[in-house]
């Protein structure tokens, strides 16, 4: 004891390492004190546990660093020693990175909070879309903010490399310049997502067809969208792509939807008799949903006719099993009931005329001399008589 005494009184180096060991075993301990009371005052808060338990990890890590930076830089730099003084630039980047990552966490917890706020799995699920796809597009591109803002901080308390930094920060500069044509890809997704997220062409699970694909919106990145394709596959688009090209969205205002059903049949079909069973396969369908239910003749050709079935259903899922339904319906329909209105081949089979033309410079046929029945003066014997059957 008394020999930590004398150093402490002797050597500047010690005590100031030692005010820093205590400082930030006060700060740990503070801190958990603090993190534990409101833990149990955020109880029915599901908002301040969600920050609590995101911001845990980064919370942890800046506290010492924040006292070991102020222990440090409570000295002059030049009373430091040169292993101090790089020990105390470091702290710095790391102090940085940690703030970085701290507000990418908060970020993250914000948007954990519209997710239970907003849930997609209710029936009328629009609004929540609309929100969380701002929600998650918006925090995507906070988050890449944020790393910037971060990165060019770092780079600025570096004396080497303070002009990067002050050129990735206000992009001046020939470095600048070069910096913005290589990341220019990347800028023009950022850009597009902040279109998509103010204007909102596509929402999360809305039901698109790009590219001759049927699929839904899985997931929006701050640079591609995640497509999910009917039969599981996935189709990555960048964002960009969405402004710049067409597409379709079934589902942009409203997830209602018409299918159409498609028949060739005969001109002898009934077709009375086809619309009763047609609504007939609607009222039963658990898919419809009562707004439309039309059978319409829209083609003819030279053998058959088309016929186009308009159902309605509350979304493309039951619609397309609607469709399917229908289909089976009718066509079981008619096999039943009228197996002659099935499409077929015409044809008309006819021995044809002969003209005058035709006879010109042949031979005449002759039809064949009348047979006479056999008599007994000619020799050949008379055929037998038959008994009578009353005998």
């Amino acid at each position: 004891m008394d020999f930590l005494l004398d150093l402490w009184g002797r050597s500047a180096a010690f005590r100031r390492v030692a005010a820093a060991a205590v400082a930030l075993l006060l700060a740990i301990a503070l801190q958990r004190a603090i993190r534990a009371l409101l833990w149990r005052l955020s109880a029915n808060r599901p908002v301040a546990r969600d920050m609590l338990r995101f911001t845990r990890d980064p919370m942890g890590w800046l506290v010492p660093l924040t006292v070991l930076a102020v222990v440090l830089h409570a000295y002059p730099e030049s009373a430091l020693p040169a292993p101090v003084s790089l020990l105390s630039r470091a702290l710095v980047v790391a102090l940085i990175g940690v703030v970085s990552w701290l507000g990418v966490r908060c970020v993250q917890a914000a948007e954990a909070f519209f997710v239970r706020r907003f849930p997609v799995d209710a029936a009328d699920n629009l609004q929540a879309r609309r929100v969380l796809t701002q929600a998650r597009v918006l925090g995507r591109i906070a988050n890449v903010l944020i790393v910037l803002l971060g990165l060019a901080a770092a780079l600025m308390t570096l004396p080497q490399v303070r002009q990067i930094g002050a050129s990735l920060l206000a992009s001046a500069g020939l470095a600048g310049l070069a910096l913005g044509l290589a990341a220019k890809p990347v800028l023009s997704n950022l850009i597009a997502g902040v279109q998509i997220a103010l204007t909102q062409p596509i929402r999360l699970d809305d039901v698109v067809i790009i590219e001759g694909e049927w699929g839904r919106i899985e997931e929006i990145t701050g640079t591609y969208v995640v497509v999910r394709i009917w039969d599981e596959r996935r189709l990555v688009v960048p964002l960009n792509w969405f402004i710049e090209h067409p597409f379709q969205n079934w589902t942009r205002t409203s997830a209602q939807i018409i299918g159409t059903v498609f028949l060739w049949l005969d001109y002898r079909v009934p077709m009375p008799t086809l619309r009763e069973e047609l609504t007939r396969l609607c009222r039963e369908a658990p898919e419809w949903d009562g707004r439309v239910c039309v059978l319409q003749v829209t083609d003819t050709s030279e053998r058959a006719m088309q016929l186009r079935a308009l159902v309605s259903s509350v979304d493309s899922g039951r619609n397309w099993d609607l469709r399917c339904r229908v289909r089976e319906g009718l066509l079981a329909f008619v096999q039943a009931n009228f197996p002659q209105a099935l499409p077929r081949w015409r044809g008309e089979c006819s021995e044809p005329a002969q003209t005058p033309d035709d006879t010109a410079g042949r031979p005449v046929r002759q039809p064949p001399p009348p047979q006479r029945s056999p008599h007994p003066e000619d020799g050949a014997a008379a055929p037998a008589t038959a008994p009578d059957r009353g005998a």
